[in-house]
C-alpha cells in the first residue's frame, strides 16, 4: 500500500568509524544519502554523545533523530533505511553491539505495525529477550523508544509533540516520564 506523503520518525547512532569517517560525519553524510534516495528531510536534531546501551558494550554513540516525508509505505521506509546503512558499512553480527550507522523507524504517523497485540508483545519482553530475540517483521512505533533516553532526548529537539498512538503520550512527556539522570547522559556535542 502506497502511503502519501507520510512523516516518519527515525533514530540515528553509531559508535564506529567508517574509514576516514567518526560517528558524526557518517551520520552527517547518511543525511545527505537519504535525500538523495527521494527521502525529504524536515528537520535533524543536534548530536548528542550517549553511552553505550547496554551499559559498557562499547565506545560512547553519536545519536540524533529525523523528521522525513516520504510516500513510501512502512517496508518500503526501513529498507530504504536499511540500504543508507549498507553503504557505511552496518552488519547486524551482534544485538546490540557496536555499530558504524544504526538507522531505526521509530514511528509512520500513527500506524501501530503489525497490530496492536503484536506492538504490545513486544514492548513486554523482558530484557534478557529483548537481547536474545529480534522481530521478524517490522514493529511500530518502535517498541522501546519511549524507554530509551538516547532516542528520546534528540527526538524532543525535533518532535515534541508527536504523539505515540498505544501508549498516547507525546515524545516530550515520555522523556519527562524518565529519570533525570538517564537524560542528563545525553550530551549536546
Amino acid at each position: 500500500m502506497l502511503t502519501l506523503d507520510q512523516q516518519c520518525l527515525i533514530a540515528m547512532g553509531g559508535n564506529l568509524p567508517f574509514g576516514t569517517l567518526d560517528p558524526k560525519a557518517i551520520l552527517t553524510e547518511a543525511l545527505v544519502r537519504l535525500r538523495e534516495e527521494g527521502a525529504e528531510i524536515e528537520a535533524v536534531s543536534r548530536f548528542f554523545r550517549t553511552p553505550a546501551f547496554p551499559a559498557g558494550a562499547g565506545p560512547d554513540f553519536v545519536n540524533a533523530a529525523a523528521v522525513l516525508r516520504s510516500t513510501q509505505d512502512p517496508e518500503g521506509m526501513l529498507a530504504l533505511l536499511h540500504r543508507v546503512e549498507a553503504v557505511f558499512g552496518r552488519r547486524r553480527e551482534t544485538r546490540w553491539g557496536g555499530r558504524t550507522l544504526d538507522l531505526d523507524l521509530l514511528a509512520m504517523g500513527a500506524q501501530v505495525l503489525p497490530d496492536r497485540a503484536g506492538f504490545e508483545a513486544w514492548r513486554g519482553l523482558t530484557p534478557e529477550a529483548q537481547q536474545s530475540r529480534a522481530p521478524d517483521r517490522l514493529i511500530l512505533p518502535h517498541p522501546r523508544l519511549h524507554e530509551r533516553a538516547f532516542v528520546l532526548v534528540p527526538l524532543a529537539d525535533v518532535a515534541p509533540d508527536w504523539v505515540h498512538p498505544v501508549l498516547g503520550r507525546s515524545v516530550q512527556q515520555m522523556l519527562d516520564d524518565l529519570p533525570q539522570a538517564a537524560r542528563d547522559e545525553a550530551l549536546v556535542l
